[in-house]
């Protein structure tokens, strides 16, 4: 039986200031990748979604970032490998005391933005994220592109890795995500976000920028929670998942 995850990004406010739509949302993922107040969130926010996510029978992951608030964790960073391992483990720690407050727990964890794409190639980067999440809970899985250096790294450290795909980014031919700010990085049909979706559930494969078939084998599927209508697209992908076969439930 084929069957995939969806996750999420949400928690993505900050005080007064609301990105996403957090209480419909946690209604159609089954995984939560919460803001961890680096590149957005704070206390408040991170206790809220939390609960909710407990409420609904999420699974809560942290998503870890480069220290950003002002650039929204998408601008390239240098920090040292030391510093970044620390940040991340704070981050962690940080959800974790208000999963644990819900009743539940941190099931997991994702880098966010200009870090996600980082580690990709960067080795030196992606094992200080790794160290990060050894220092606060090596059972962690740990979510990330096929083929990155960060998966690689998990794997040789012991720790879970789970491959993660988009249906609504555009794609290389290298199966890496096309850089925000080119043309063909974000997908914004409605329609043909669905039709990616499916694909790559079923068959493991997606269309790249240039027309030419990846191969994306992943067990997670994200969907941007600050994209206009991000909501009502949440609920068209998991009904046409569910209509097309896929068993839509959480990896952790």
């Amino acid at each position: 039986m084929t069957s995939i995850d969806l996750n999420a990004d949400l928690g993505e406010g900050f005080g007064r200031w609301r990105l996403t739509d957090d209480e419909q949302l946690l209604s159609v993922v089954t995984s939560a990748n919460v803001a961890c107040g680096f590149h957005a969130g704070d206390a408040a926010t991170m206790r809220r979604v939390c609960e909710l996510a407990a409420e609904r029978g999420v699974r809560i992951g942290a998503q870890v970032s480069y220290r950003d608030l002002a650039g929204f964790g998408r601008r390239a960073m240098d920090v040292p490998p030391a510093e970044l391992a620390a940040e991340v483990a704070y981050q962690i720690g940080a959800l974790e005391v208000f999963a644990r407050a819900a009743g539940t727990r941190v099931s997991y964890v994702k880098p966010h933005g200009a870090l996600y794409n980082r580690v990709v190639h960067d080795e030196e980067q992606a094992a200080a994220v790794v160290e990060g999440v050894q220092l606060a809970d090596p059972a962690l899985p740990v979510l990330g592109l096929p083929g990155s250096r960060l998966l690689e790294y998990a794997v040789k450290a012991g720790l879970t890795s789970v491959a993660e795909a988009f249906a609504d980014r555009g794609y290389t031919t290298e199966g890496t995500l096309v850089p925000r700010g080119q043309d063909g990085a974000v997908v914004t049909d409605p329609e043909a976000v669905v039709e990616r979706s499916v694909g790559l559930a079923r068959f493991g494969t997606v269309t790249s920028h240039s027309g030419a078939p990846v191969d994306v084998r992943a067990r997670s599927l994200c969907l941007h929670g600050d994209t206009p209508g991000a909501v009502e697209l949440a609920l068209l992908v998991r009904r046409r998942l569910q209509e097309s076969g896929v068993t839509v439930e959480a990896f952790a």
